[in-house]
């Protein structure tokens, strides 16, 4: 007997269209880095398309299809103050083995941190899902990493220098729950409940 059906859920903080752009750009830049180095490459890069860009809070990985409105309905009950976030420093992930580059997101009065909790708290209160244990990294995907060549050392030690990133500050309006759907031709996400995010003096 087959199981239930399910889908592939996260919930990220949504990027302005501008700020994803802008990152879409330094990634072109950063991929193109790599390419300078021909052979000597330990990778090259995949780039997402900057309209798919977020700011992942909370990845659920495959959840029965019953519990999804419970789930979207869960975002309202969480705290949605967040404060002004700002562009930090390029990131490998995971730095030993890189699959992806991402960006780091600084978050001074660490509102994402305490909304990362609240999101998952109220999640697993309402559905069978478990937090996964670890230290909320805040950060942006901007591009995964193709197969490298065996034995080849990690970029992070022996790769070209990134170009430095943006110096962009951003105030992220909203939270939504995701469907992932994977595809030959690329992942694309399907929205399905936001949340609106407001500044914590309002």
């Amino acid at each position: 007997m087959s199981g239930a059906a399910k889908a592939r859920l996260f919930v990220a903080v949504d990027v302005p269209a501008a700020v994803r752009g802008t990152l879409g750009a330094w990634a072109r830049d950063a991929a193109a880095a790599l390419r300078l180095e021909g052979e000597r490459a330990s990778l090259s890069l995949r780039l997402l398309d900057p309209d798919s860009l977020h700011l992942t809070l909370c990845f659920l990985g495959s959840r029965p299809i019953a519990e999804l409105t419970t789930i979207g309905r869960s975002l309202d009950a969480c705290p949605a103050n967040v404060g002004e976030l700002s562009v930090g420093a390029p990131l490998w992930l995971p730095r030993a083995r890189p699959r992806a580059l991402a960006i780091a997101i600084h978050d001074e009065e660490g509102d994402l941190a305490r909304l990362h909790s609240a999101v998952s708290r109220a999640i697993s209160a309402a559905s069978t899902w478990e937090p996964q244990r670890g230290r909320f990294r805040a950060h942006i995907t901007v591009a995964r990493t193709r197969r490298r060549r065996r034995n080849a050392p990690s970029p992070v030690a022996a790769g070209p220098p990134l170009p430095p990133t943006p110096p962009v500050r951003f105030t992220a309006e909203s939270m939504t729950l995701y469907r992932s759907w994977l595809a030959p031709g690329g992942t694309t996400y399907e929205p399905l409940a936001s949340r609106r995010l407001v500044p914590p003096e309002l």
